[in-house]
């Protein structure tokens, strides 16, 4: 063990002290831009597949003759293939690499959406949302970590949130389309941005530090000269170096990934996730229309007006990223989420009692749109965003096979018993949520680093360090 722990201050050390000095920050060239475009185009398919049950669902029902207990199983089987793709997504970024993935996640998003299009019976419904799950399960993962990997440090946090906003933006147009095409017609549409990346793959570079990890240097600083554009000496000696340090190390398996060590990664990278979902946050996305008719008020303006706010504070969010930095937007949006979710209880329970009734329907769209628009600040994509930053490449595909499957395990859960909740106490639930979303800004001011302005090899030191003091 002191060998290993020596080893890793080897390499960690001179990363900590280039990373004191002065640098030049690099500009967003056109191949950057036109990366994360092709890489987010895949998020925007994330989200048309969040968006695509809700406007969709009084159609299939009709035309198919499904129960509500058979569409409820086409609504959540999304989240049981997403399951499927986060266990295997780290190690198929690993082996085949960040482009790779994207492809094999929308070769399953475009063969559960043909699916979806030509299904007659309630089984090929299932089986093509479940394929749609496995490729958004890849997504979700793959997605933040090749724009992370590819962006200049200083425009790293702006980039990765483009990821957060076209999710939104997938699921808020999936809505508003889907209120005037048909079930089909719109499942067609969700074919458009996975072809859209499909094809867009062949014109950008894989990843230089997935290039390097595997050995292929002078791959690795084609890449990097393609998304830079200017001097990459430097930046590709730290890359290089950093990962050939760490091939000194044993092969990666996953009980290494609970060694001290990695104690502060893992418990951040998983943390987040997990507060991020027992938030509430697909309960409430999944079943807004439930919510609204609950508290008496128009559950199709309640609905569009949650996408509304939500698009503006995510793009705001993508602007304040590297300049506010990661910690101070996570305690605000979870301090709003916080918030929100407390306006919404009072309004439930004020109902409980029968008090002003004509008040308490406003009162709950404002507790909603207050809960929608910070999450959509912080806490919807900086989540993602710090499990691609905070862990070593050669630990990254483990962790992120984990923390993906963590996220997508507490969102089916939260999904699940959201419904058994409300029934419970509709009060009660959003006060639950509430007390998460202040004990997340506990948690952000404890545990969670800043790693604004530092390069993936400085943060992946730093909390290697972190861990064990």
């Amino acid at each position: 063990m002191e060998r290993t722990i020596s080893e890793d201050r080897q390499i960690a050390r001179p990363l900590l002290v280039n990373g004191d000095g002065p640098r030049k920050d690099s500009s967003a060239t056109a191949m950057v831009v036109l990366s994360t475009f092709i890489a987010v185009c895949g998020s925007y398919a994330f989200g048309a597949a969040i968006g695509y049950s809700s406007p969709a669902e009084s159609g299939i029902m009709d035309d198919l003759g499904l129960s509500v207990a058979e569409y409820s199983v086409f609504g959540s089987i999304l989240t049981i293939g997403a399951m499927l793709g986060a266990v295997t997504s780290g190690k198929i970024a690993d082996h085949i690499g960040r482009r790779g993935t994207m492809g094999i996640s929308e070769i399953f998003c475009i063969m559960g959406w043909f699916a979806i299009l030509l299904s007659e019976v309630a089984w090929l419904l299932d089986l093509g949302r479940l394929s749609i799950g496995c490729g958004i399960g890849l997504l979700s993962y793959v997605v933040p970590v090749y724009i992370a990997e590819i962006t200049p440090k200083n425009l790293r946090g702006g980039f990765a949130t483009v990821h957060q906003v076209m999710i939104t933006l997938g699921s808020a147009i999936t809505f508003f389309v889907g209120t005037v095409v048909s079930w089909r017609i719109l499942a067609l549409i969700g074919i458009i941005p996975c072809l859209v990346q499909l094809l867009g793959l062949f014109f950008i570079p894989e990843s230089p530090r997935w290039l390097a990890k595997i050995g292929r240097q002078k791959d690795c600083e084609a890449a990097l000269q393609r998304l830079r554009g200017d001097d990459i000496s430097p930046e590709a000696a730290e890359i290089i170096d950093y990962t050939e340090a760490l091939k000194q190390l044993p092969e990666a398996k996953i009980l290494d990934l609970f060694q001290w060590k990695y104690a502060h990664s893992l418990i951040v990278g998983v943390g987040m996730m997990m507060l991020q979902q027992f938030g509430g946050s697909n309960g409430i996305a999944f079943y807004a229309s439930s919510i609204f008719t609950l508290a008496g008020f128009s559950a199709k303006i309640g609905t569009i007006a949650m996408a509304v706010v939500q698009i503006p504070t995510t793009v705001l969010g993508v602007f304040l990223m590297d300049k506010s930095g990661r910690r101070p937007l996570l305690m605000i949006s979870a301090a709003g989420t916080c918030l929100g979710c407390f306006l919404a209880g009072l309004a439930f329970l004020l109902q409980d009692f029968q008090l002003w009734n004509e008040v308490t329907p406003i009162l709950v769209l404002v507790g909603i749109l207050v809960y929608n628009g910070s999450f959509g600040l912080g806490m919807a994509g900086i989540p993602w965003l710090i499990m691609s930053e905070i862990f070593p490449i050669n630990m990254k595909g483990l962790a992120g096979s984990l923390v993906s499957l963590v996220n997508w395990f507490v969102s089916w859960l939260v999904s699940y018993i959201f419904n058994f909740l409300l029934d419970w106490s509709s009060a009660g639930t959003f006060f639950i949520f509430s007390s998460i979303s202040c004990i997340t800004v506990v948690f952000v001011a404890k545990l969670v680093p800043e790693t604004k302005g530092r390069t993936l090899e400085e943060i992946q030191a730093m909390m290697t360090f972190s861990s064990r003091r």
